[in-house]
């Protein structure tokens, strides 16, 4: 088992072409890749891992993407401890066709794995991006990495190098 578990859910292939990147970046030797949809039996997938990136776009009025629906209904009912994890998170979103929502998906994971325990990482600047409103900020900044694929994909290289880096602080398998 590698260091890092990145787990995602992808309707349209976004995500989950995201999620690769993100895994090829890191290093396919410290980061296992999980699809909700096809790899994830149950929330004992996410416990196996210290140290986890999850990765979930944003869909209608800021709702998270249908593989996590089932696994988040089931963590908010079994409530399992998630202290001692660490977990960053990414997200696909619209900002310009779905900006009064933008990745506010985040926010869900966010607010349902830390009521549960876990240190949440990876925050981002509101900077640099254009929407209305979103449920993924707190304290002023995005609550995981922001990526829109439709609008500002020429982005997306340098916005997962520069979270990267962010994590480093909180993951040590990224920073060996």
């Amino acid at each position: 088992m590698a260091a890092i578990g990145l787990f995602y859910g992808s309707t349209s292939g976004v995500t989950e072409e995201i999620a690769e990147r993100i895994r090829e970046e890191i290093g396919e030797d410290i980061c296992d890749l999980y699809s909700m949809a096809d790899d994830y039996d149950d929330f004992e997938d996410l416990l196996n891992y210290e140290y986890l990136i999850l990765g979930c776009s944003t869909w209608g009025a800021g709702e998270v993407q249908n593989d996590w629906r089932e696994p988040l209904f089931d963590i908010e009912v079994e409530k399992p401890d998630f202290s001692g994890k660490t977990i960053a998170l990414f997200g696909a979103g619209d900002c310009t066709g779905h900006g009064k929502h933008f990745v506010g998906a985040l926010g869900t994971l966010h607010d349902q794995f830390k009521a549960l325990g876990a240190k949440i990482v990876g925050a981002v600047s509101i900077e640099d991006y254009s929407f209305e409103q979103s449920t993924a900020i707190r304290d002023g900044k995005f609550v995981g990495l922001p990526l829109d694929e439709v609008n500002e994909s020429d982005k997306t290289e340098q916005r997962i190098a520069d979270w990267l880096e962010i994590l480093k602080a909180d993951f040590p398998a990224l920073a060996a």
